[in-house]
């Protein structure tokens, strides 16, 4: 057994602010995918497809090869 204040294999608790997150994943931009498929009786009905980039504008033109 381990001491009770002890957790082995477990990652220490980090805080991190809201503001850093955001920064962190507009600098390197991410992907959101995502579908909803609404169906009765093993019918599909309605299915939605959710694709979005989303990153900052510098980071947009960083990656812009022919140079506009």
């Amino acid at each position: 057994m381990t001491p009770a204040g002890r957790r082995e294999g477990v990652l220490p608790d980090r805080q991190v602010a809201l503001v850093d997150l955001l920064d962190r994943l507009l600098a390197g931009g991410v992907v959101i995918a995502g579908d909803i498929v609404l169906s009765i009786a093993d019918i599909d009905l309605v299915r939605i497809s959710l694709r979005a980039l989303v990153c900052s504008v510098a980071t947009l033109e960083d990656g812009d090869d022919d140079g506009r």
